[in-house]
């Protein structure tokens, strides 16, 4: 569904601001929220460098590139972390309680096809904290109480970003590895505190996370134990651009995936969303356009409540030996932002004008 004319004379007619921080305005009371807009996220090409979380009803994205950050802290009031699957990390528990003790690398941590999800390496994709492991919940058990149920991991710190160019259609998102650490938190008070350190090390660094509510996570670089803005606060976001670390059906389980070009939802934030899929492809636009608030289905937003992938890779084809990368164009989805906003949005491109991945463009506008 080429519409590179259409979709340039959009672009510029609408501005789309991005930031490289958390400073998003939010839409205060009694603003109207952004009726209408074109959206070029800010991925950077085939090598897809960049998260981008976007705002719709300010039309804000703000971009953080994919390797700066390694764990988030929950600032719920649960103590759960998450890894960064966008560069393919991976943890797994050992049986001991002492950091000091030195660790070896175990090639089997890592996300592929030989990973299955019941091995619990990597977080439910769903983007449910809750869980009791075995591919459920976190990867990295809840924090407890109890120090002596806090266990140290080692971490597949994944990849860094790619920097090669790849064939055009396609991508190249793993760079170097990134190495190995040991990691061991525990709690004190309401806050966290983590020990790191290289595996073969028999001392280890801490550093004390406090929660800040006003953000879902707050997130922590292994490189020098910082904290790094990466999502804005939680109320101030709907969708994220990202590489993505998913399950995927093999035989009767799942193994570990990668994807490029995935959405997901602010979940946690209280975005929802459902996908409507056209009969007739030739009558997507048109559908699109007549839609209209009348004709959500407030029942259809339930699956997205407690899963962040329902646009996920659904909105494009992946391409082939024989064929290229491109949108779906039978589909659009209805989206409930994190204000109550309801719009309907559509993707307009996947691709730039040359055919290079990474350049993703929709469009959304508010239901009235």
């Amino acid at each position: 569904m080429k519409k590179q004319f259409y979709i340039l004379s959009l672009i510029t007619l609408v501005f789309t601001s991005c930031s490289s921080d958390d400073s998003n305005p939010v839409v205060e009371e009694g603003v109207l929220p952004v009726s209408e807009a074109v959206v070029s996220p800010l991925l950077g090409g085939p090598n897809q460098q960049n998260q981008v979380y976007i705002d719709l009803s300010s039309n804000q994205q703000t971009a953080i590139s994919r390797d700066s950050w390694d764990l988030g802290f929950s600032t719920g009031s649960d103590f759960r972390v998450i890894i960064n699957g966008s560069i393919k990390m991976a943890v797994k528990q050992t049986t001991s309680t002492d950091i000091s003790e030195v660790q070896n690398e175990d090639g089997s941590v890592a996300v592929g096809f030989s990973t299955y999800s019941t091995m619990g390496y990597v977080d439910n994709p769903t983007g449910i904290l809750q869980g009791a492991g075995s591919g459920e919940g976190t990867a990295i058990a809840e924090i407890s109480s109890n120090n002596d149920d806090n266990k140290v991991y080692l971490v597949n710190l994944g990849y860094e970003v790619g920097t090669t160019t790849p064939t055009v259609g396609s991508v190249s998102t793993d760079g170097g590895a990134r190495g190995w650490k040991k990691i061991r938190i525990t709690k004190q008070g309401n806050d966290y505190v983590l020990q790191y350190a290289d595996l073969n090390a028999t001392t280890a660094q801490s550093v004390t996370i406090s929660k800040n509510t006003d953000y879902s996570f707050v997130f922590v670089s292994l490189d020098n134990g910082q904290t790094v803005n990466v999502q804005p606060k939680k109320n101030q976001w709907d969708l994220n651009f990202t590489g993505f670390t998913n399950y995927f059906p093999f035989g009767a389980s799942n193994i570990t995936y990668y994807y490029s070009d995935f959405v997901t939802t602010n979940m946690l934030g209280g975005t929802q969303v459902y996908e409507i899929v056209v009969a007739d492809a030739t009558q997507t636009e048109a559908e699109f356009n007549s839609f209209s608030s009348t004709n959500v289905v407030e029942s259809n937003f339930t699956v997205s409540a407690t899963d962040q992938r329902v646009i996920g890779s659904n909105w494009r084809n992946g391409g082939g030996p024989s064929s290229l990368p491109s949108i779906k164009d039978d589909r659009f989805y209805v989206v409930k932002d994190v204000e109550g906003n309801l719009y309907k949005l559509r993707f307009l491109a996947l691709t730039n004008d040359a055919g290079e991945r990474g350049y993703p463009v929709f469009e959304y506008k508010i239901l009235n």
